[in-house]
């Protein structure tokens, strides 16, 4: 099976065995019904909030929800609160940095039509933060900015100028941040952000050739009355315990009606769940080592492209990706890497880029760097991080017991096991109430979920490479017209 370094927001991961077998495969996780009942569904609620630890901590923001559909709809889901949190005028326009991915800016601009939201495109990070957003805006003054940490070409950059230029026109700000980065980096919080959205796939969650995956949100103190989706709250039960229980759920759905901008149904909580415990299987030294690794392939391979006559690299400060600049040879660079076995990402015919992941491996390194015309041989991470020191991470994060307690895999068995017996899912008997966001699956639907065919599959790949999940799209989509 081909190796996919394409990047743009979907990575490689390695799925825990442990997590694997008794969250994915297990139908005590992924029967569970969304759990507005909390008697029931304790379990889930601890997983789920710390889930909300893993957002809140490694973005450095006081509040975060206990998952959104994916990335694109939680940056969506940012603009409108911040049209909604924003005191600029009627009229003001959303200003996103040209660096952000391409699906993101695709949905916010579908979601931003039908609600009378201009938004504008502008080049926030490549110079004067403020004389870019009084160009884009002109006029009629902005609400709202979004930038992505690392941007989509690999770009890592100071979003601090943005933050300032924006709060100085009256807008809200949020960065678009990718989780295992932030292990490194410093967080968006600390970097003046009053929101960060993002997705938690390269968390144990296969790519699923797109999903969706568990997306997040997360906002800064005074903005929590605004937050859409979920919110698990630590409430006390009649005996003195500690309760988890679904704060502010109903405030979209119901106290808005007809206004309503998100849903709280739309969730994901079984890949949430995976991801959570992803990070308490890891913890924080774990996640930072595999942060370190990947970070480190990307250092290698820049500096091994960097060496090679013809090939310039864009960016000097990266996190995972490579941006090359090599004229008029983008084709013949992605087809020599094809033959090899990896597919790389033709930003257009001057430009390839490559992304690093957890699975990249010396083999797949020398690989990319042949394609460009060098060595073929292994080509091992750098001995030293690269990122500029002014945006290296100095804060704590994942400090909580929950993740320094079960390193073995018979621990995090147990943990696992004792969160499912606080639940009632199907697997025990019948959900006194209708299901919206799991549903019992047969078996023989739920094995092809792991498949590596199914599971590896990049949703950038080569169309000739995914004609047959494309087919089986299109049946189930023909199934459910006829249903």
């Amino acid at each position: 099976m081909l190796t996919s370094m394409i990047g743009r927001g979907y990575f490689g991961t390695h799925v825990p065995a442990v997590v694997q077998r008794n969250v994915l495969e297990n139908p005590a996780w992924y029967t569970a019904y969304t759990p507005y009942q909390p008697e029931i569904s304790q379990g889930r609620l601890e997983a789920l909030l710390n889930f909300q630890t893993v957002v809140t901590d490694l973005t450095g923001l006081g509040t975060a929800n206990s998952s959104l559909l994916d990335e694109a709809t939680a940056a969506a889901e940012a603009m409108t609160l911040m049209r909604r949190a924003s005191k600029a005028p009627q009229g003001a326009v959303l200003v996103i940095d040209a660096d952000v991915l391409p699906q993101t800016r695709a949905v916010i601009g579908t979601r931003a039509e039908p609600l009378g939201i201009t938004v504008v495109d502008a080049d926030l990070l490549g110079g004067d933060a403020g004389a870019a957003l009084d160009a884009a805006a002109g006029d009629a003054g902005v609400f709202g900015v979004l930038v992505q940490q690392p941007g989509a070409s690999g770009r890592v950059a100071d979003l601090q100028p943005v933050s300032d230029a924006a709060h100085e026109r009256g807008a809200l700000v949020t960065a678009a941040a990718d989780l295992l980065a932030l292990t490194l980096l410093v967080p968006p919080g600390e970097q003046g952000a009053d929101v960060a959205v993002g997705t938690s796939q390269r968390f144990g969650v296969p790519m699923g050739f797109g999903g969706p995956h568990a997306g997040y949100m997360a906002v800064r103190k005074g903005l929590e009355r605004n937050l859409p989706g979920r919110l698990v709250g630590v409430s006390v039960d009649a005996a003195g315990d500690p309760a988890y229980r679904l704060a502010l759920q109903t405030r979209e759905q119901h106290i808005r009606r007809e206004k309503a901008t998100s849903n709280i149904c739309t969730a994901q909580v079984l890949l949430a769940v995976m991801a959570s415990m992803y990070a308490v299987y890891h913890g924080p030294q774990g996640l930072t080592e595999i942060a370190r690794r990947t970070h480190r392939s990307a250092v290698a391979l820049a500096e091994a492209l960097g060496a090679l006559d013809g090939v310039e690299v864009v960016h000097a400060d990266v996190f995972d990706t490579v941006l090359a600049r090599v004229p008029g040879r983008a084709d013949d660079v992605v087809a020599a890497a094809l033959a090899a076995g990896v597919n790389l990402w033709r930003v257009d015919a001057d430009q390839v880029s490559i992304a690093c992941d957890e699975t990249t491996t010396p083999v797949h390194l020398g690989a990319v760097v042949a394609a460009f015309g060098g060595s073929a041989d292994p080509l091992a991470p750098a001995a030293d991080d690269a990122v500029p020191a002014a945006l290296v991470r100095e804060s704590a994060f994942l400090t909580h017991p929950v993740f320094h307690s079960h390193r073995s895999e018979t621990a995090m068995l147990r943990y696992l096991r004792r969160l499912s017996d606080r639940d009632y899912a199907l697997d025990r008997g019948m959900i006194p109430l209708g299901s919206c966001t799991m549903k019992a699956n047969a078996t023989t639907e739920m094995q092809a979920v792991t498949w590596p065919e199914f599971a590896n599959l990049h949703p950038y790949a080569p169309a000739d490479q995914v004609e047959g999940s494309v087919a089986l799209v299109h049946q189930a989509r023909a199934v459910a017209r006829r249903a």
